[in-house]
């Protein structure tokens, strides 16, 4: 595993920021971490870059104890709220960060280019830090956290601040990353993001781990199938024959069933029993579904 965790638990003053969080992240996995704000997040990040000490239980990352330096060298990490030298250029910040990073004069220029080009900034990099969009910050931002083309990488809300296609963008460059066998660690509000780019999940509230798995499993659940029609009250005796549940829904009926093959048997318990199906319309569980029974409706 390139992380793991065991019981790690971050107290402040007595409150806990994390506890007993037991993750395991496997080489090569883009792994989300999701959770409403104040959940703990930034905690469990910190703690795993070794920027803050746990108060107690155990973290290792790429087989060393967090905050070993051997394992920061292979680390890049782009938080969610970052605030660079604006009087810099964007080239004259990497090659700053070039040089933290301990890269030699010699790679430093074909990976700078290299990087530019990855979060399309090139053409832009002379210009002031200062005169830069969100969006464009945000990139240099990504630019600095792959300079040293680390194995890890933690990503903090990295596509906050930009539009549709700059979204694209930042999931090719995961992608891409991924194919590349690195990891990646992401912590995302937009759930869609999320879904279209992780292997695997967890989800955290109030600072404790509530599920994890591979985000096939959480997707692959229960259907929801949205009916409308004209009948008796024997086609809602017949509907609930075959689904789990049955909800009457302003003039329609949501029927909740395990798999696809039902689909077809919802729609001949309404025409058996003398009802004229008017609509029938399935819907798949979202990753947002599922955070809100999680995170928001169930308190």
């Amino acid at each position: 595993m390139i992380i793991e965790t065991v019981n790690l638990t971050k107290l402040y003053n007595g409150r806990p920021g994390c506890q007993d969080i037991c993750l395991s992240v496997a080489e090569g996995q883009v792994f989300g971490f999701l959770g409403p704000n104040g959940a703990g997040k930034s905690t469990v990040v910190k703690t795993l870059l070794g920027l803050i000490s746990p108060t107690s239980g155990q973290a290792w990352v790429m087989g060393k104890p967090v905050g070993h330096r051997e394992a920061r060298q292979k680390i890049g990490f782009l938080p969610e709220n970052f605030r660079f030298q604006e009087w810099l250029s964007g080239r004259e910040l990497l090659e700053f960060h070039a040089a933290l990073y301990g890269l030699g004069v010699r790679e430093r220029r074909p990976r700078i280019d290299y990087v530019l080009e990855l979060v399309n900034l090139r053409g832009r990099e002379e210009e002031r830090i200062k005169g830069y969009s969100k969006g464009m910050q945000q990139r240099i931002g990504l630019a600095s956290a792959l300079l040293a083309d680390p194995t890890l990488v933690f990503l903090d809300e990295p596509t906050s601040a930009l539009d549709p296609l700059g979204r694209k963008e930042v999931r090719d460059i995961i992608k891409n990353l991924n194919s590349e066998g690195k990891t990646v660690f992401l912590n995302s509000h937009l759930l869609s993001e999320v879904e279209m780019t992780c292997n695997e999940v967890a989800f955290i509230k109030k600072g404790r781990i509530v599920d994890s798995g591979p985000i096939s499993e959480f997707l692959t659940g229960s259907l929801r199938v949205t009916l409308r029609f004209e009948g008796g009250a024997q086609i809602m005796e017949a509907l609930s024959q075959i689904a789990e549940e049955i909800i009457p829904v302003l003039g329609k009926v949501q029927a909740t069933i395990k798999s696809e093959a039902q689909i077809p048997l919802l729609a001949a318990a309404v025409i058996e029993n003398g009802g004229c199906l008017y609509e029938l319309s399935p819907e798949t569980v979202s990753l947002e579904d599922i955070f809100m029974e999680m995170m928001g409706e169930c308190g």
